[in-house]
């Protein structure tokens, strides 16, 4: 039975730390509430907004607490200072017996710390966020942020009834975290942490360590475990390795997984769905890799997920952070890599968001020449601060490891690397050199590579970086960025420029097709065909092309015919590989509709056979980076817009030649010079009325060999007669041999 405590005349005036509770601007309320000495005299305070009464129940027995005059603060006499207690508070329609939780440990300490306030922490999201745990035998959930120069700061949820006043956090030494325990918070609760500035601003924000979100336009966090990642093999990493090396067969098909398709009612696809309907269809198109745009969460739709909020959160517009770890263990199992769009240059002002985190330019550069985006209106990150480089490197590892997804697609990154990006003179800041590189920037991407490749067997890492920045893709050591890949992004401009051409002009701007050869071995590239072609007014690929209607799917097949026999790995954005008629709209699903015409369905066969012949044979992919690996034999024939070359594998074995016609001409009895004596088969041919071309056969019977013959060609002393069909891309491989040439 409780037993009251008798009147006391407290011998301190509690009148201003009463004023700071009630307010929720406590900077430190472990020295006013739970055990605390007064004047040699032990007492426990707690301060409990809406309730009736409060005892403090402990080994001794219940001692109910006196309120403090007609506040929410309530005092009780204690024996000692590590006496443990619970309190049992009343309210008006519940009354619950809790730990109190200014009398637990928050299982955080400087230590844990350290690292994070260095800029060389790996896994930041360990100490960081809202983490159901155990401490001192209670299980609860520690929420942790860093907000270094907040006045103080509460977590508010739906646990709290979003009361600022009921769970102020404290500091966690010098170290700029904020943390508190709280007992039997379940997993799924919405929170927020609610933040007074040093000015006395108040601001709420969502946790940018946060490992769920509300589906949007829902802005909270929510707790959430970290997912369970089933064991790999070694076989796995292997696996991957060879999956992702510069001599493998690369594929990506880019996913936009809210409008690849939708639902009976326009509704998202799950992502077990995704899982189901999604990967089968990768398999059968025969693409190596699937690539999704951003998934971490975003709030705006029409972002495409480029202004992230919630880094460490799958979109749950898709379903839970564990649907999305299925998806990724199904792609696992199908051999298909994954990759993850993934934004480090900038993020958006959403009052919720990462902006002025804590009263202060925190997680962006303080100097708008710096920190603030002129084309997107979004905020830059502020590399040379090391707890934001902890938080990018954190984040990207949580990604690689966590989901073990296969690696990561880095937007913008030119953006990042100059000072001067998108800004005209006087809106930037020079380097301390006086140069336009953002070194800070950097030595953040190049630490965030070595990490990753560190610690991550076999992953790639791929730049989407548009200028001629030296060294990309070269290691640290040797003074690159150290990314594994890098976009190719001037072989897209100056190829879609020449296709975009009637034909009867491409003559005079037969370099655009040529040019990429000048440098194309200078980086591992990827030959990117993206969402970013097919928006913003920019139409559909096929109607990009010149011609009728069958002209544009003619074009579109032999466009594809040359970036599949280019040097470099190949990305395709989703919907061009069936010709997509209208322009990407991210709120609808694709026109899958469009199948049921021979034109579109044409195009998804030479999509298909492209990718299975660009597997198959070697010779298309092995040897990317090495010159070797690609021979024009005709790279100056203008007047007819044909490029020829060959592709040879590494060891010299395997060769296919590509020939391409640009034009509507037909030529039959065309002489093509050719690299060495030996039969030569057809491999594929766009011009196939299979891919509803014209039907125009390279020679009389594509199911036999056609010999060389030793008819000196231009440089070479042996070629080939055929025919070209019109807007034609052909593929003829070489071997020495009938027996070699039927067992590639």
């Amino acid at each position: 039975m409780a037993r009251s405590a008798k009147k006391v005349e407290f011998p301190v005036n509690l009148d201003a730390a009463l004023a700071a509770l009630e307010q929720a601007k406590v900077g430190e309320p472990r020295q006013l509430l739970g055990h605390q000495c007064i004047e040699g005299a032990w007492f426990i305070l707690a301060y409990k907004p809406g309730a009736e009464s409060v005892a403090v129940v402990c080994a001794s027995g219940t001692i109910q607490a006196q309120r403090y005059g007609d506040s929410d603060l309530f005092l009780a006499p204690s024996q000692a200072q590590f006496e443990p207690y619970e309190l049992q508070v009343r309210y008006p329609h519940l009354e619950r017996q809790e730990a109190d939780v200014f009398s637990l440990g928050l299982g955080l300490s400087a230590a844990d710390l350290f690292y994070f306030r260095q800029g060389q922490e790996q896994q930041a999201q360990r100490h960081l966020g809202a983490h159901p745990m155990d401490i001192d035998g209670i299980s609860g959930v520690r929420f942790s942020v860093w907000a270094p120069n907040a006045q103080a700061v509460s977590v508010i949820g739906d646990f709290n009834h979003w009361d600022k006043r009921q769970h102020p956090l404290s500091r966690v030494d010098d170290s700029g975290v904020w943390a508190i325990f709280i007992p039997s918070v379940p997993v799924g609760s919405c929170y927020k942490f609610s933040i007074y500035s040093a000015l006395g601003e108040h601001l709420v924000k969502a946790d940018p360590y946060a490992l769920a979100m509300e589906k949007p336009p829902a802005t909270a966090s929510v707790v959430a475990q970290i997912p369970t990642l089933v064991p790999l093999s070694p076989d796995y990493y292997q696996q991957r390795s060879e999956r992702n090396a510069i001599d493998a067969a690369i594929s990506i098909y880019e996913v936009h997984l809210g409008s690849w398709r939708r639902g009976e009612n326009n509704e998202y696809l799950t992502y077990r769905q995704l899982a189901e309907q999604l990967l089968p269809y990768v398999e059968e198109m025969g693409f190596t890799h699937i690539q999704l745009m951003p998934i971490s969460e975003y709030p705006f739709d029409g972002s495409w997920g480029y202004q992230g909020i919630g880094l460490f959160a799958p979109s749950a517009r898709f379903g839970s952070a564990e649907d999305f770890a299925y998806f990724c263990a199904q792609c696992r199992a199908a051999g298909i890599g994954l990759l993850l769009d993934w934004v480090p240059g900038h993020f958006p002002g959403d009052s919720h968001g990462l902006a002025r985190f804590d009263g202060t330019h925190l997680y962006e550069h303080a100097d708008t020449r710096q920190g603030f985006h002129p084309d997107w209106h979004t905020y830059i990150y502020n590399y040379d601060r090391q707890e934001v480089r902890s938080f990018l490197v954190s984040n990207a590892t949580y990604w690689l490891e966590q989901f073990a997804v296969d690696g990561l697609r880095v937007d913008a990154v030119a953006s990042m690397l100059y000072l001067d990006y998108s800004r005209q003179n006087g809106q930037w800041l020079a380097n301390k050199f006086g140069g336009r590189e953002n070194l800070g920037a950097i030595d953040c991407l190049q630490q965030i590579n070595s990490v990753c490749y560190a610690r991550n067997q076999g992953i790639m890492m791929v730049a989407e970086e548009s200028t001629a920045w030296p060294g990309v893709t070269n290691s640290v050591e040797h003074g690159g960025l150290g990314f594994g890949y890098k976009w190719n992004m001037g072989w897209m401009n100056d190829s879609l420029k020449y296709m975009q051409l009637d034909p009867i002009y491409r003559q005079y701007h037969h370099h655009e097709m040529t040019f990429s050869l000048v440098y194309a071995f200078s980086e591992n590239f990827i030959l990117p065909l993206s969402h970013d072609e097919v928006v913003h007014g920019k139409g559909s690929l096929l109607h990009k092309m010149p011609g009728d209607l069958w002209q544009k799917f003619a074009n579109l097949r032999a466009y594809y015919g040359f970036m599949w026999a280019h040097p470099g790995k190949k990305l395709l954005f989703m919907g061009g590989e069936f010709a997509q008629h209208d322009e990407w709209n991210h709120d609808n699903s694709l026109q899958w509709d469009l199948l049921v015409h021979a034109s579109h369905q044409g195009i998804q066969d030479w999509v298909r056979d492209l990718n299975l012949v660009y597997r198959q044979y070697r010779a298309l992919h092995d040897n990317d980076r090495d010159p070797s690996g690609f021979t024009w034999l005709d790279g100056d024939n203008s007047a007819h817009s044909i490029f020829s070359f060959v592709r040879t594998a590494k060891d010299g074995g395997q060769k296919v030649i590509c020939v391409h016609n640009f034009t509507p001409q037909v030529h039959h009895d065309f002489r093509l010079p050719v690299p060495a004596a030996g039969k030569y088969r057809v491999l594929l041919n766009s011009d196939d009325q299979a891919y509803d071309g014209s039907g125009v056969a390279v020679i009389e019977d594509e199911n036999t060999f056609i010999e060389a013959e030793p008819v000196p060609w231009l440089q070479e002393s042996y070629s080939l007669q055929l025919s070209l069909g019109p807007l034609a891309s052909i593929y003829l491989l070489w071997e020495c041999d009938a027996d070699a040439v039927a067992n590639p």
